[in-house]
């Protein structure tokens, strides 16, 4: 039987690919985003007592009404952004189903979703099985700061959302201050909703701040902030985030949410319910829990022929290989792994398009010291 896709473009994601390839050749796996740590213990301690008490079934379809409620009160105490509980927080199955009923329930198909070149590789997918288009703008190649004059330029009258990603996947750049004024000028007037990807959002190094669109009244008001848990704690492999957005924003997104996953493991949410109230210090400190990691994965690769690009946010860190090969990233990506027993993610599967020439693979830090060692041993080799 003939199928016609309705992702021609879609394959084995390029993190499945590398992973899988690091497993078969025993390489260690720098390129997934991953913690080789456990989630933090009085989590774990949380989770097996909202089991063993009997909170196995399937919870309320928005979150159980602690967490969210847990939520608000830390968007409040962050960003001072007053939300309703009730109203504009929804617990999802991971960040990425938060992105794909936004983006399946506020665009429609014919319209246009702008995306900011190299971008997270759900993005696109969402985008068109809204039967909307992908409108793809490049990142400064060096710096990747957001142009935004070329943002302006592909602002037409089909946009409906624009996605922004701060800390950034996978530069680790960052949106300050002023980008948020100058965003905030280019949607006033219009109907474009902003899809603001925050998940790092608590991993901000050198005494800088998150800016996020919660911290910003206009942008707030039109935006839907989608968050996770497996990366503020460690524990990716839970799948759990969540979406703050306005009432009228959050109403649409939970029709979708509630016949795509319907709810999330509730036990997982009243653990995450207590370590948010009980437990501020840790998401408080992952930005000085991470720092020590960076800086010391930075100094190891400088005892390579890598160039470590600056980090800003989140746990990656971008290492021009331009010294050591030719190969286009793909290409050095598997010989790293299969001749060298080292895996990253090379950069170009998060283009349209990607910049001719450009040399860079991803290597995540949320290791331990042995890994970080181990591997960076085998990249001296180089």
């Amino acid at each position: 039987m003939q199928i016609q896709t309705r992702l021609p473009k879609v394959g084995t994601t390029i993190f499945t690919v590398m992973s899988q390839l690091a497993v078969q050749h025993g390489a260690i796996n720098m390129g997934q985003g991953f913690p080789d740590f456990d989630a933090p213990g009085f989590l774990l301690d949380g989770f097996e007592r909202a089991m063993r008490s009997g909170k196995n079934q399937y919870a309320m379809a928005t979150g159980i009404a602690p967490l969210r409620q847990a939520i608000a009160a830390k968007t409040e105490a962050m960003y001072g952004r007053a939300i309703d509980a009730d109203t504009d927080v929804t617990v999802t199955s991971g960040a990425s189903e938060a992105i794909l009923d936004a983006v399946m329930a506020l665009v429609h198909p014919g319209e246009e979703v702008i995306v900011l070149d190299p971008c997270y590789d759900c993005y696109e997918p969402a985008i068109h099985m809204a039967g909307a288009d992908a409108v793809h703008v490049p990142l400064d190649p060096d710096s990747f700061a957001v142009d935004w004059d070329r943002v302006r330029d592909a602002i037409t009258s089909k946009t409906r959302m624009l996605f922004i990603n701060s800390p950034h996947n996978p530069s680790g750049a960052v949106l300050g201050e002023a980008d948020m004024a100058t965003l905030a000028e280019l949607v006033r007037g219009t109907r474009i909703i902003i899809l603001s990807d925050e998940v790092y959002e608590h991993i901000i190094y050198d005494d800088a701040r998150h800016e996020s669109v919660l911290r910003h009244p206009e942008l707030a008001e039109r935006s839907v902030v989608v968050s996770s848990f497996g990366k503020t704690y460690h524990c990716t492999g839970w799948k759990v985030g969540y979406a703050v957005a306005p009432a009228a924003l959050s109403a649409e997104i939970r029709k979708v949410h509630q016949y795509n996953t319907f709810c999330t493991m509730q036990p997982a949410q009243w653990a995450f319910a207590e370590a948010i109230e009980q437990h501020a210090d840790h998401h408080l400190g992952l930005g000085a829990f991470y720092q020590p990691k960076r800086d010391r994965f930075r100094e190891l690769l400088g005892q390579t022929k890598l160039r470590a690009l600056p980090v800003p946010g989140g746990y990656f860190q971008l290492a021009d290989y331009s010294a050591v090969s030719d190969l286009d990233d793909l290409a050095f990506a598997r010989w790293l792994t299969i001749e060298h027993g080292v895996t990253g993610v090379p950069l170009s599967p998060f283009y349209e398009t990607a910049p001719e020439g450009q040399r860079l693979i991803r290597l995540c830090f949320a290791k331990d010291e042995a890994t970080m060692v181990a591997a960076t041993e085998r990249l001296a080799r180089l």
